[in-house]
């Protein structure tokens, strides 16, 4: 946690007019920030290099306003014309550049009405998204109030547990969560949210409105409903609320979960829920589909937990970066109550990050068929940064390597089965798996794919091409391929030597129904 002054002077705009201008909060915030991108970045650079491409992004906000290096001089302009100047100082002097940063974006101010006008979230914003923007697509600047919403996704926040949406001017519950203070209290899809605290609520905007919903863990609220015709009132104490990323079902022997995410409760939640299947179906529990379509990713420990659920030893993935504490290597350990189990994941062109690290890692070890379209491609890791204004800075800081060695970066993860491009009436698994010249063509373009270095633009793009990213998220005849899969042995036998690792032949590939089954629970 980073304090804040408590007394920083607020310098205001011209004439009284604009958004006060904390130049305290606003060095310290720079200044940390500087620090942050150049300690962890995966390119080596200097603080001068960053400070001025940051303010060279003044001009987002106002393109009248320019700032050019000459002879050891920072000259701002308006118009075409110099109004100052500056000496820079020492290319590696970060404190400096940051209180260069503060006093060149105030004068500017002194000459602009669009950055009089914009509040200091729209000056840092101006300023790191300029140098983000040109380090790699992934690091980005979220401001303080989108900082905030991200940390109650990843880490949860004090709440009630229900989701809603405005319609003609009412506020009806979508989602009532499980075991949540609303769910015990008996709220239920289709309510008309009328009061929070005795205050109408009528005409708040989505924002607006979940202010008034969240607040501290165990403190009261009360909630006015209407149902039909009826109006109730109900007292509830707020609970810690995490997003859920797990939706789990069961049929035909069959466990088939959704994950959406990876937020802290989503391996605990895997675990939890594939151990009650288990217990309640016993032998009748064949094996599972891991559906990730639409995937973003999240937590790269979350992923690492998920995997090692399926893997009893072996790789499941390592960090690369510039940084000493980016480069980290993560392995199973056996004991997990899922490493007897076939499984089956299904990836589309949405599916990235920490999903690409499940996949891979069940792929390479030989523990799952990948059924689908190519991932996403985005393997790397983001360090989040909390800044002293409280918005933060996701910053680049390894790559993703595979179990077999391949930069998911750019790449992703090649299907053992490719859907793209495919419809229901053409597409036969059985066809797709069992004939030869289709099986050795997805085990040799899995063999280009594990060996294809990060700079190989060409190829990497061509190995793409042959299973080309696609958003199936809605689509049923993924899913029916998964499950076809896992209720026919032979034909999942087949489909798991297609992507056999490096080095281990089809025929020593032990399908998971064939394990040994774990003999306990680890983490229950």
């Amino acid at each position: 946690m980073l304090l804040m002054g408590a007394s920083a002077p607020v310098i205001p705009g011209i004439g009284g007019m604009g958004a006060p201008y904390d130049t305290v909060e606003a060095e310290r915030t720079f200044d940390f920030g500087y620090r942050a991108i150049l300690d962890r970045t995966l390119e080596n650079t200097l603080a001068g290099t960053l400070a001025l491409e940051g303010l060279r992004g003044l001009s987002s906000i106002d393109p009248n306003i320019a700032l050019t290096s000459l002879d050891g001089k920072l000259l701002l302009s308006s118009a075409r014309n110099v109004v100052a100047e500056y000496p820079l100082p020492d290319a590696t002097d970060v404190r400096g550049w940051s209180r260069l940063t503060v006093t060149v974006a105030l004068d500017a101010r002194g000459l602009s009405e669009s950055l009089r006008d914009a509040d200091p979230e729209r000056i840092y914003e101006a300023v790191f998204d300029a140098i983000l923007s040109r380090l790699d697509v992934y690091s980005r600047y979220s401001g303080a109030r989108e900082a905030r919403e991200l940390r109650a996704n990843r880490n949860g926040f004090g709440g009630i547990g229900i989701r809603f949406e405005l319609v003609d001017g009412d506020i009806r519950i979508t989602e009532v969560m499980a075991d949540s203070p609303a769910g015990k209290a008996g709220l239920l899809v289709g309510d008309l949210l009328t009061h929070v605290d005795g205050q109408p609520v009528s005409g708040l905007s989505r924002d607006e409105l979940s202010k008034r919903l969240r607040g501290p863990v165990d403190s009261r609220i009360n909630v006015g409903i209407r149902r039909g015709y009826k109006p109730m009132d109900l007292a509830l104490r707020r609970d810690l609320i995490v997003p859920e990323t797990v939706h789990t079902g069961f049929a035909d022997g069959i466990g088939v979960f959704r994950l959406t995410g990876f937020n802290k409760s989503t391996a605990d939640t895997l675990r939890r829920d594939l151990l009650t299947l288990r217990q309640t179906h016993g032998d009748a529990l064949t094996g599972v589909v891991i559906d990730m379509r639409g995937n973003p990713g999240g937590f790269l420990d979350q992923a690492v937990e998920v995997a090692d659920l399926f893997i009893g030893d072996g790789p499941i993935i390592s960090t690369r970066g510039r940084h000493p504490l980016s480069n980290q290597s993560y392995d199973a350990r056996s004991g997990d109550i899922g490493e007897d189990l076939p499984v089956a994941v299904i990836m589309d062109g949405k599916a990235a990050s920490a999903a690409e690290i499940v996949a891979a890692a069940l792929q390479d070890s030989g523990h799952g068929v990948v059924v689908g379209t190519s991932s996403y491609g985005k393997g790397t890791v983001q360090s989040l940064i909390e800044l002293p204004n409280q918005g933060e800075l996701h910053l680049t800081w390894s790559r993703f390597h595979a179990p077999s060695g391949y930069a998911l970066h750019g790449l992703g993860v090649r299907p053992n089965i490719c859907t793209s491009g495919q419809d229901s009436g053409s597409f036969s698994l059985s066809q797709s798996v069992n004939n030869p010249g289709n099986a050795n063509a997805v085990g040799a373009q899995l063999a280009q794919w594990r060996q294809s270095g990060i700079d190989d633009h060409a190829l990497r793009a061509t190995l793409r091409d042959r299973c080309p990213a696609q958003a199936h998220v809605d689509g049923e005849r993924d899913l029916a391929i998964a499950r076809q899969l896992i209720a026919d042995p032979v034909l999942y036998g087949s489909a798991l030597a297609m992507s056999a690792p490096t080095g281990l032949s089809a025929a020593q590939i032990i399908p998971p129904g064939d394990r040994p089954a774990a003999t306990g629970a680890r983490g229950n």
